[in-house]
């Protein structure tokens, strides 16, 4: 008994150790933490409980028969944040520098398959050098393993991504199923093919920062969702967006008490809106002053700025926020800020979170960039996101809301179910000057005759009573009481039931 006991306690000391002092110090010096670092920072302290410590590949090739670490190359468990259960995987670059085998993917699996018997999260902590060479197909096949439950546990579970090093080739298409990937700035990178393969194939000269690093993803492509300066700082917001996150997609999402008063009304929001249409103002100070203690997540902050998504909570619940943005673009809907918002609003809904559209938008975005980029198609997506989302919806307009723009960010045609208006809310097909000289071509060579028109149009499009009119809106508040109304109208939608058809899935123009 002795003997197995001093057996156990020298394997766990070497799992523990990973690849050695020297590779751990190696980690250190490069400004990461190592597997069993972030585990530590990320979950609650003594909460972890690891799986498969004694797990080790079977490979005999290009004499990896003589190098068997316990572990092998990831650690995984499960363990609590803030007192709720997650499963997590966190590679261990140390290890083979993190490359993933059969076993090392058995490994990840595991827990997957747990996190959806029990209806729980699944994190990954991304360090890897991709697949590991020496076991050639039995790796793909281990990556592939784990694609498939990426997929089966889309919309059952939520899943989150950390990239904290390496990450290229096949170990890309997991996180990239994920729901939310969040990246280190000048340690992690993520790419199909390296600078060097580049290089080769298509003569580009470019660094591994700039093909594939956290500013790129987060401001460029928009993979990554958002990039912190360091892994400790990026656990620690991890942390905080799970608060917002229901466990699965049967719960609803977690409850937190507050002393902001719902009915708080802010003054200032009076006079958010330039008198001056053609003025921009920022409509990021809505959403802090209306949301509980001005607590507001954005995700993608740095990518198509022209709309905000983001979690928040109103009254306590959760909610989740798409907001046109005038200061950018002046608020119009691109291709990247409609994949960008259609994306969210589907998670939205896959997890039982509300969802609020803030709309100052003042149509699609003209030219041939945008149509030859397929606007139409992208543009549609998010279209039908709002449509097919089920769960609670309210809008407000603040300010524009012309043409197919209107429609698209969930009005009351795609089934929104509290539609509000501001005063100075202008709901038509489009602006007054734009729409004036097409219905009055023939008068065009007449600036009097013109303005007079325009004016005309002003006074009976630019305002939101038509729309009200047509029971399209169903009131108009002031500014000022906007926080008031919109928790009244998520407590009125709490046990709101909603189910679309039955079908295998729908189609969205991807």
């Amino acid at each position: 008994m002795h003997d197995i006991i001093r057996q156990l306690d020298e394997k766990r000391a070497a799992a523990r150790l990973g690849g050695g002092q020297r590779r751990i110090d190696a980690q250190h010096k490069k400004g990461k933490l190592t597997a069993r670092e972030r585990i530590e920072l990320l979950l609650d302290p003594d909460s972890f409980e690891e799986w498969d410590m004694f797990k080790e590949h079977r490979c005999n090739d290009f004499g990896m028969g003589d190098q068997l670490i316990p572990g092998d190359g990831v650690v995984t468990g499960y363990g609590t944040i803030n007192g709720r259960l997650v499963f997590v995987f966190s590679q261990d670059f140390t290890v083979f520098g993190g490359a993933l085998s059969e076993a090392h993917a058995e490994k990840i699996c595991k827990i997957m398959d747990h996190a959806m018997k029990v209806g729980a999260p699944v994190i990954g902590l991304n360090d890897s050098g991709g697949a590991r060479i020496q076991e050639g197909v039995a790796s793909l096949g281990g990556y592939a393993d784990v694609f498939q439950r990426n997929v089966m546990a889309s919309g059952v579970v939520p899943q989150i991504s950390m990239i904290m090093g390496p990450c290229a080739g096949g170990a890309v298409y997991s996180p990239a199923m994920t729901d939310f990937i969040f990246m280190v700035k000048d340690s992690s990178y993520m790419f199909v093919t390296g600078p060097e393969v580049v290089k080769t194939v298509t003569h580009e000269e470019v660094t591994a920062e700039e093909l594939g690093g956290a500013v790129t993803h987060s401001s460029k492509s928009g993979v990554a969702d958002l990039a912190f300066e360091n892994d400790v700082e990026a656990l620690n917001m991890l942390r905080r967006l799970m608060n917002f996150l229901p466990s699965n997609n049967r719960e609803k999402p977690p409850v937190e008490k507050t002393n902001d008063p719902a009915d708080r009304l802010d003054f200032s929001l009076d006079t958010l809106v330039p008198d001056n249409a053609n003025k921009p103002y920022d409509m990021k100070e809505l959403i802090i002053k209306m949301v509980d203690d001005c607590n507001f997540f954005e995700i993608q902050p740095d990518y198509a700025k022209n709309i905000v998504i983001g979690f928040a909570r109103m009254d306590g619940h959760p909610v989740g926020i798409v907001a046109n943005q005038p200061l950018v673009l002046a608020g119009c809907l691109d291709i990247k800020s409609s994949i960008k918002a259609a994306r969210f609003v589907r998670f939205c809904d896959a997890f039982n979170i509300p969802v609020v559209t803030l709309v100052d938008v003042p149509g699609f975005m003209p030219g041939t960039a945008q149509e030859y980029g397929g606007i139409i198609k992208h543009g549609a997506k998010l279209l039908y996101a709002y449509a097919e989302c089920t769960v609670p919806k309210v809008t407000v307009i603040t300010r524009k809301a012309y043409g197919g723009a209107y429609d698209v960010m969930s009005s009351k045609h795609l089934r929104g179910d509290v539609n509000l208006a501001w005063p100075s809310a202008e709901i038509a097909v489009m602006g007054p000057k734009g729409a004036v000289e097409i219905i009055f071509r023939e008068e065009k060579n007449d600036p009097a005759k013109l303005a007079a028109r325009e004016a005309e149009y002003k006074a009976k499009f630019a305002n939101p009573f038509v729309a009200g009119a047509r029971g399209f809106i169903d009131d108009v508040i002031m500014p000022h009481e906007t926080r008031k109304r919109i928790c009244r109208s998520l407590a009125m939608l709490r046990d709101k039931k909603l189910e679309n058809p039955w079908r295998k899935h729908g189609n969205i123009p991807l």
